[in-house]
């Protein structure tokens, strides 16, 4: 076998066995596959596609190609949340501390920013001090002291998805079923977990590109991982409009403080509720979603999940007065609002323009190796449904430095559709798969 002839048989429609899979994993975790080699495989297998055992193989094969963690030293039920990307998804901030406080252990591993979506990882890089670079023994450490934590994956961990996820962020590689079910499980079966719940996205900002491919990949991704001997489920949420107002790293952790606090309602916040209580009832800390729900509004109302965030920043190295002090997040230099065009009902907003022009003011990487500004981003006035008037705020940009603004602006003006009658909201979820 050699790289060559793999890339050609895929690129013929050929099925890969077993053994090419594992030739390709391994080489591209010691080099036997260059970058380019990898990257044309990559679009081989976006242009012809994997059948079933293809991805179940590629999936094992990048869960083996490092260390399998153990997380056995952890008392209890140990529980995860991987969300498939999305713009202004800032659920993990508000859902893991909240399912802490509930008493449940949560050992999240996260990834950074891929195509316009934002990266949880990146987004708690805008805590002062605060670490995601966490070794494993510090990582167990902190999930039995704390309760939980958020981190990167190691290099030991899954080395195979961390190569090939910042190569299809470059190689216009992303929105496919195989390469995504694979990126994910691979690294959610290497990092142990018992309990893994699944937010497929489906929308204009998703990186499905119907419904229907959503659900074949949420029923893709629950059978995989099931036949792994952990419980997986997925809900199949809307992305047909950025999740939370607020698009951008430090503004996104900030938004995530307001809904802990108590202070802000919205989609946000329920489709983190649904997802954290679905994690409590798959982990038998209650036995229904609705009383899961009630489970993490009370730790809302207490106190808790917010002074639970704040340990968690501090056990990380961050300064955990940001949890009650968001003012001391990175800011942007200036403000720009995007006003309405005309007077109507906003009848459809294109989440990946919006996406992109947070990319385009600096919160997002043109290539792997490019920094992001933490203090950039958007702030979202108005949503899907809502009546309008000509020069009403629909965004509020946060601009930096070196933020192409005249893209941006293009972008977001754009990515609002308007209609003269009134417009139905879209649900916030599609199906829930056990």
């Amino acid at each position: 076998m050699n790289p060559s002839e793999i890339i050609r048989k895929k690129r013929d429609g050929g099925k890969l066995s077993r053994e090419e899979i594992e030739y390709f994993v391994n080489g591209v975790v010691d080099g036997t596959f260059a970058d380019y080699q990898a990257s044309a495989l990559l679009m081989a297998i976006y242009l012809k596609g994997m059948d079933y055992d293809e991805t179940c193989d590629l999936t094992m094969a990048m869960a083996r190609s490092g260390d399998m963690l153990d997380l056995s030293a952890i008392e209890g039920v140990k529980v995860d949340k991987h969300s498939t990307g999305g713009v202004g998804d800032t659920t993990s901030l508000i859902l893991v501390p909240l399912v802490a406080a509930c008493g449940v252990k949560v050992a999240k591993m996260s990834g950074r920013g891929l195509g316009y979506t934002g990266g949880t990882l990146d987004k708690l890089e805008s805590v002062r001090g605060l670490s995601v670079a966490v070794d494993t023994q510090d990582f167990i450490r902190i999930v039995r002291e704390v309760g939980c934590a958020i981190v990167g994956q190691t290099g030991e961990l899954a080395p195979a998805d961390k190569i090939l996820y910042a190569l299809r962020d470059v190689t216009a590689t992303v929105d496919c079923l195989p390469l995504i079910t694979a990126s994910i499980l691979s690294k959610k079966i290497a990092a142990g977990s018992d309990v893994i719940v699944l937010d497929v996205k489906s929308g204009s900002g998703a990186l499905m590109p119907t419904l229907e491919k959503s659900i074949e990949l949420a029923r893709t991704m629950v059978d995989i991982g099931n036949r792994t001997g952990r419980r997986f489920s997925a809900l199949v949420t809307d992305m047909d409009q950025p999740l939370g107002q607020y698009v951008g790293n430090a503004l996104e952790v900030e938004e995530a403080i307001q809904v802990l606090s108590g202070r802000a309602d919205g989609d946000l916040k329920d489709v983190a509720l649904l997802l954290g209580a679905h994690i409590l009832r798959n982990s038998g800390a209650c036995q229904a979603v609705e009383q899961g729900v009630a489970m993490l509004e009370a730790q809302i109302a207490n106190g808790n999940g917010l002074k639970k965030l704040a340990q968690m920043f501090a056990a990380q190295g961050g300064d955990p007065n940001v949890a009650y002090d968001p003012s001391l997040l990175p800011k942007a230099q200036q403000l720009v609002d995007i006003l309405a065009s005309c007077d109507g009902y906003i009848a459809a907003i294109r989440t990946a323009d919006i996406g992109y022009a947070a990319k385009a003011l600096g919160a997002g990487r043109e290539r792997k190796e490019d920094p992001v500004d933490l203090s950039v981003g958007l702030v979202m006035k108005k949503r899907i449904g809502d009546r309008v008037a000509k020069g009403d705020v629909l965004a509020t940009l946060h601009v930096g430095p070196h933020s192409r603004l005249e893209q941006a602006r293009a972008l977001v003006e754009q990515a609002f559709t308007y209609a003269d009658h009134p417009v139905e909201k879209p649900p916030l979820v599609h199906c829930v798969i056990e």
